[in-house]
């Protein structure tokens, strides 16, 4: 026995007491709560996640502009797909209204950067650094203003809730022409200038999809890290044990009300964000485009992807968008399908058929997601060749 002991202490490792350190050939070892809390634990998860950002961003000259305008449009849809998880599935708070905040921010976007004295309101204000936080902030008092709801309601009467803000926000922004340009004829979209440079025409950076593709890429890394280092704060604990059971969160000290109301407004903040970010590419917005349809995409990338994983809502975005292209290109290969919105069936009941069973197949089959279908093959192959 004695013997076992020293062979033992002998193979163990020595932890400081000072300060922790990782043992080397055991990445999985920490010695202190900061390394099991840091945001890249492992090597290969610093490495792989190097690869992956050089790799995006070595698109930019790889692809086509038709092709990078896509991807440009999947990081801006990503971004609110983040917002929606945080709400959803950090929080747990189920909200389908995720398309009225979308328009918040877009149009408040627009409005800032538009043309003073123009058809359509504008106070001629196009630096990107501006109108991209106020569209947030904006988004995110409306979701504010909306939250106290959360605190009384949850659920399947939560959602109900949230969906007529979809509604709601269609009529006003039909009716607020002033605003919107009206439905049928819209507005000019913010235009993305920095320090008088305009992102969205063609110049030194590159053509005007490459520009944007990179503006899109930075921006998605810097929210994507924020919300990452909020799930593992205070905040993103507070978040979780609301989620699991309200009412225990309650008993142990958490204030139900605040952290309910923090999580739609960092909801909102994100969806603003990327409603301001998305039609910045097309260069164009109007009123039809937030409808229920766009609440119910944005569902489908948070479980598609992964729900309470940032990364899970990335792979989600990227999924519904690289998918648009396939469904608008069904009438050429299926000649029952028309692009004409008046006949049926149209590409557009296609996408919402498809939306729904996607999420039915992957709730059935896969409840973690894209996230999940990577966790298992990751540990498939950590734990080959044997099954264990």
């Amino acid at each position: 026995m004695t013997e076992t002991r020293s062979a033992d202490a002998a193979a163990a490792p020595d932890i400081p007491t000072g300060r922790s350190r990782k043992v080397r050939g055991r990445p999985l070892l920490y010695t202190s709560y900061a390394q099991d809390m840091s945001l890249l634990d492992t090597r290969a998860k610093r490495v792989w996640t190097g690869l992956l950002v050089l790799l995006a961003f070595g698109l930019a000259v790889l692809l086509q502009d038709r092709s990078l305008e896509v991807l440009a449009g999947a990081y801006a849809l990503a971004i609110g797909a983040i917002g929606l998880n945080i709400v959803t599935g950090y929080a747990g708070q189920v909200s389908l209204g995720h398309a009225f905040f979308v328009a918040i921010g877009a149009y408040t976007a627009a409005a800032l950067s538009g043309p003073v004295g123009g058809k359509n309101l504008g106070y001629g204000i196009a630096e990107i650094w501006i109108w991209l936080p106020a569209a947030g902030l904006v988004a995110a008092a409306a979701g504010v203003l909306v939250a106290p709801l959360a605190t009384r309601l949850r659920g399947l009467y939560l959602a109900v809730v949230t969906l007529g803000l979809v509604f709601l926000g269609e009529h006003v922004f039909k009716e607020w022409q002033e605003l919107t340009g009206g439905p049928g004829v819209g507005r000019e979209a913010a235009i993305p200038q920095l320090a008088g440079v305009r992102l969205d025409q063609d110049g030194p950076l590159g053509t005007r999809e490459q520009t944007l593709y990179v503006l899109m890429l930075v921006l998605l890394i810097v929210f994507a890290v924020a919300a990452r280092n909020l799930a593992r704060s205070r905040i993103g604990r507070a978040f979780a044990a609301i989620r699991d059971r309200d009412i225990a969160a309650a008993v142990i000290g958490v204030p139900l009300t605040r952290y309910k109301v923090l999580a739609f407004g960092i909801s909102s903040f994100y969806a603003g964000c990327a409603g301001a970010l998305l039609y910045t590419i097309s260069g164009y917005v109007e009123p039809g485009s937030f409808s229920l349809l766009l609440s119910v995409q944005f569902i489908a990338m948070v479980l598609i992807g992964g729900v309470a994983t940032v990364s899970g809502s990335i792979a989600g975005a990227l999924f519904i968008s690289l998918l648009q292209p396939v469904t608008r290109s069904l009438p050429g290969l299926v000649p029952f399908v028309s692009g004409d919105t008046t006949q049926t069936p149209n590409v557009f009941q296609v996408e919402t058929v498809l939306y729904g069973l996607l999420i039915v197949l992957f709730l059935i089959f896969e409840p973690r997601g894209l996230f999940g279908l990577w966790i298992r093959i990751r540990n498939y192959w950590k734990s080959w060749p044997f099954s264990y």
